[in-house]
C-alpha cells in the first residue's frame, strides 16, 4: 500500500510529495480547486492550503479533507512519464 511519507509546500498551491516506495513528484492542486464542494472552499486561500499535514500516509487539511495516497501517485507518476 503507497502512502505520503512527506509533503512539502512548494509555493501557488504545488506541493511536493514523496511516496513510500521512494517516488517523488508534485501535486498541482489548483486542479483541485477547479472542483466545487463545502470542503474546497477553504483551501482556496493560499495560506489555508499551507496547513496540508500528513495522516496515515494521506494528504489532509484541517477540516477533515483527505487526499487518497493512491490517487496522488497516479497523479504524480503520470506526470513524471508525461
Amino acid at each position: 500500500m503507497i502512502k505520503v511519507i512527506n509533503a512539502r509546500y512548494l509555493g501557488d498551491f504545488k506541493v511536493a510529495l514523496n511516496f513510500s516506495d521512494g517516488m517523488e513528484g508534485t501535486f498541482d492542486g489548483r486542479v483541485l480547486l477547479e472542483r466545487s464542494g463545502s470542503l474546497l472552499e477553504p483551501l482556496r486561500s493560499e495560506s489555508y492550503f499551507q496547513r496540508l499535514f500528513i495522516d496515515a500516509g494521506a494528504l489532509c487539511w484541517p477540516n477533515g479533507l483527505e487526499l487518497s495516497p493512491a490517487r496522488l501517485y497516479e497523479t504524480c507518476r503520470t506526470l513524471v512519464t508525461a
